[in-house]
């Protein structure tokens, strides 16, 4: 593939490729690429019938099932398709960040107690199971109405609905189709943090280097203490793209694609819009677990410092960001408008100032946009521009895996990175050493790299900086 550099961190291939391949990325990212199958995998995506403009992939990609992590395609919403493997098996695996009016100094005497209490509060971990059991019913209005759910059950405010992608609730899901076997893996699992890169992190704000748009999100000073969560739709999810990636075999051979993991259907078809049902409850899912779980932050809180969350605490949703998942939005294609169907996967919305889809409190300045780092290094805060039009409003989700787990076990000594955490101020309680070693800083590129890359292309404006103090992980 011939790429050319057409500005500072945009790079495209026009090639033979059905539509070009377009990366953006520095130039360190850039040739890191290379190193297994994500720029085959974006190249095949080019290949999906109907796909409009590009095939787009983010600083923090990958190689993942058939679609690149960190690739983005969009199609028509009406006549286009919908290929699980373009929204990924964790569908609605997702970012949100909470501040509060804590200080750096409030917080670091009570830290470890702090930690202690919110590993004890949230299961992690392969497996783990809350301590809410949803009956089958339960479940199928949990997951139909999104966080409308946690508002009446009392674990949500309505400043929760208001500060998350979708207010919280995408419409179209059906129930129905959703298999017994994913209700069965789902209902012990609502509240969960469950594994892998999963994490709950509290944070301070390190740096802040727009203070108007910080202030506007609620960060008003460097060694605040904010929280940040980073999960998905667990077992659920995870059947339901399992299900519907074999339900869209047999089309397989309609679309003559280069690989069976791009399995795909027309959204006109019965099989693709049962999935869109199915997908749109698994999201509604995620957004209750990560509800659930700022539940019982608020709750661990509480606990520690003997204050209220709300009148004390002020423990706020600042927002709460998609990154897997496939969705009708309304973009610019070549001037004119147009309804279409966009797949991101490992990649974030990132709307900017005056969109119409924005909460009224961040329409003046733009989306919140959470770029979380991995265990321990920086994450990131940032604010969706107007640039992003041109990647259908989408940035990164992370800093995007360098090794694989299995690498970066054969590389790193649970005790050595324990005792590396410790001394630069970190405590980490983790349910197994496995999900330690595994989810290194060290496995991961660099942060800050990917999101510099994403602001130098002009899609998003880094707002602040965050570091971790307490970290929990499966």
């Amino acid at each position: 593939m011939d790429f050319k550099k057409l500005r500072d961190c945009v790079w495209e291939s026009k090639g033979e490729t059905p539509v070009p391949l377009r990366v953006y990325a520095n130039d360190l990212l850039f040739a890191g690429l290379n190193k297994d199958r994500t720029m085959k995998q974006l190249e095949n995506v080019s290949h999906l019938p109907g796909i409009i403009d590009a095939a787009i992939l983010m600083p923090d990609g990958h190689e993942g099932y058939g679609f690149p992590i960190g690739g983005v395609a969009a199609f028509d919403a009406e006549t286009g398709i919908v290929s699980p493997g373009g929204i990924g098996f964790d569908i609605n695996c997702g970012v949100r960040l909470l501040s509060t009016d804590l200080t750096y100094a409030d917080i670091k005497p009570k830290l470890k107690d702090l930690t202690n209490e919110l590993f004890k509060s949230v299961p992690c971990g392969v497996g783990s199971k809350s301590q809410i059991r949803l009956n089958a019913s339960q479940l199928s209005e949990a997951t139909k109405i999104g966080l409308k759910w946690c508002l009446e059950n009392d674990y949500a405010v309505k400043n929760d609905l208001l500060h998350c992608e979708e207010g919280g609730t995408i419409s179209g899901a059906d129930p129905e189709k959703v298999s017994d076997m994913a209700k069965k893996r789902g209902g012990p699992q609502f509240g969960t943090l469950g594994s892998g890169n999963h994490f709950l992190e509290v944070q301070r704000v390190d740096e802040i280097y727009d203070p108007e748009i910080a202030k506007a999100f609620g960060i008003n000073e460097v060694n605040q203490i904010t929280v940040m969560v980073h999960c998905g739709s667990r077992g659920f999810g995870h059947q339901i793209c399992d299900d519907y990636v074999k339900a869209m075999l047999p089309e397989f051979d309609k679309f003559n694609l280069p690989d069976k993991e791009l399995s795909c259907a027309s959204l006109e078809e019965k099989v693709a819009q049962d999935y869109v049902g199915a997908m749109n409850c698994a999201v509604n899912f995620a957004f209750n677990n990560r509800q659930v779980i700022s539940h019982f932050i608020r709750q661990s809180f509480e606990t520690v410092f003997k204050k209220s969350w709300n009148d004390d605490l002020n423990i706020q949703l600042v927002y709460d960001v998609c990154h897997n998942i496939g969705k009708v939005e309304e973009h610019n294609v070549q001037g004119k408008k147009r309804k279409l169907f966009i797949h991101r996967k490992g990649a974030t919305r990132a709307f900017w100032k005056g969109h119409k889809d924005l909460p009224a409190d961040y329409r003046k300045v733009g989306q919140p946009v959470i770029i979380p780092g991995s265990m321990n290094t920086c994450s990131y805060l940032l604010c969706g521009l107007p640039g992003s039009e041109e990647t259908f409003g989408t940035v990164c989700h992370g800093a995007g895996r360098l090794m694989s787990r299995h690498e970066a076990a054969r590389t790193f000594k649970a005790k050595e990175l324990v005792k590396q955490m410790e001394d630069s101020g970190q405590f980490i309680r983790s349910a197994t050493k496995e999900g330690l070693i595994e989810e290194a800083g060290g496995a991961y590129k660099n942060v800050s790299d990917v999101v510099e890359s994403i602001e130098r292309a002009g899609l998003a404006k880094i707002v602040c900086k965050l570091t971790p103090l307490g970290i929990v992980k499966g």
